[in-house]
């Protein structure tokens, strides 16, 4: 089963409805929105992975302007447009402004599933390179504590090493005394 969601916004009802049918089939999670205005208010209240849109819906909000909407929402949604022969111009301009691939019309499913397994392919190495990401963090976070405390007790050690030589080399006291002081000093460790 693929676990991306998806959002389709298309102002076409049996394009809407093929897309539902299409994804839902393939093990996607779908939500479809009659237009451009139903879209943008999907995308404030649900995360999606990929939005697939069509460029001309009627209404104030487009296919571009859902594009912007979408990416201002956050950077990790992938953007796929549909465009009709003549608009590819403007596909292009959408791509341009962030959106990952686009698609003629009539579409081809076998097309679209390549490129969203492709976007899912990506998708998980990103998240892979973000967990080993985190993961050196709090290996090198561990490494420099132990670092740390290695010069904490290697500092001690060096302290004590030269109290004792201090101890030891002192020709006012006796063998016996220096050793014995030695020792104490040793003790309290």
């Amino acid at each position: 089963m693929n676990t991306m969601t998806i959002l389709v916004a298309d102002d076409d009802p049996v394009i809407r409805n093929l897309f539902e049918r299409r994804l839902k089939n393939a093990g996607y999670e779908v939500t479809v929105a009659v237009d451009g205005t139903e879209a943008a208010r999907l995308l404030d209240a649900t995360i999606f992975d990929v939005v697939i849109t069509d460029l001309v819906m009627p209404g104030q909000i487009g296919g571009i302007e859902l594009l912007k909407i979408a990416k201002e929402k956050s950077v990790d949604i992938d953007v796929i447009v549909i465009t009709a022969h003549s608009s590819v111009d403007t596909a292009v301009d959408a791509m341009k402004k962030g959106a990952v691939d686009y698609l003629e019309k009539p579409i081809n499913f076998d097309e679209l599933f390549l490129r969203l397994d492709k976007i899912a392919e990506v998708k998980a190495m990103l998240k892979n390179a973000g967990d080993l990401r985190e993961a050196m963090n709090v290996t090198e976070l561990s490494a420099s504590q132990t670092i740390q405390d290695l010069e904490i007790v290697n500092g001690n050690q060096r302290n004590l090493l030269d109290r004792l030589d201090a101890i030891l080399s002192d020709p006012r006291a006796a063998e016996h005394k220096r050793i014995e002081q030695a020792l104490r000093l040793l003790a309290t460790r």
